[in-house]
């Protein structure tokens, strides 16, 4: 496939969404596949895909809109330490002393 065909979409030149958790990325016109920022991967335009990051995206035909998929921010009490899975996009706050107890927390997406 040729270049011009593709995404003109580079980190520093996402433009923000009023929705501070999610950003986009503008498509050349004609274009027929987005590339995911964070994989470098080449995705159909009208497919969505969840990255390595956990993000969730959408490749439209004039956009490429991504989201956060996890919490940024996860408030919890000092004896407890949250842990991130990015194999299957989850999270866990526990106890440090024993991993068994789980911890009440709140959560706060990017």
């Amino acid at each position: 496939m040729k270049r011009s065909v593709f995404v003109e979409f580079a980190l520093f030149a996402l433009i923000p969404l009023s929705e501070a958790g999610c950003w986009q990325g503008l498509l050349k016109q004609g274009a027929t596949h987005c590339q995911d920022g964070a994989d470098k991967t080449w995705h159909p335009v009208g497919s969505s895909w969840i990255n390595s990051r956990c993000d969730q995206c959408d490749c439209g035909s004039t956009s490429v809109t991504c989201c956060y998929g996890l919490p940024g921010v996860v408030k919890f009490a000092d004896d407890c330490t949250v842990e991130y899975n990015y194999d299957t996009c989850t999270y866990k706050v526990f106890k440090k002393i024993d991993p068994t107890i789980e911890c009440p927390h709140a959560a706060v997406l990017k």
